[in-house]
């Protein structure tokens, strides 16, 4: 699976979220250390899980529209 490349800069703001998250949510503080560890679990595990849901719904919406191609394109043809 190919996974998005991430800039330095959005990496440092998913790490920060996650600090934020355990501080507000938990009450406990996580340094950036272990909040990037949390971020790379969370990349390596669950972010297949989500790509390929992802990848479904895109497939899913491709072939509705597909159909709906092929409706109209049978509704150009000339009668003989």
């Amino acid at each position: 699976m190919l996974m998005p490349k991430l800039s330095a800069e959005q990496k440092r703001q998913m790490i920060e979220e996650i600090q934020t998250y355990f501080l507000e949510e938990r009450g406990e503080e996580v340094g950036e250390i272990a909040a990037e560890i949390c971020f790379d679990f969370i990349k390596d595990r669950l972010g297949p899980v989500f790509y390929n849901a992802a990848i479904r719904d895109a497939r899913e919406v491709t072939e509705q529209r597909m159909q709906v191609l092929e409706e109209d394109l049978y509704a150009l043809e000339k009668q003989l």
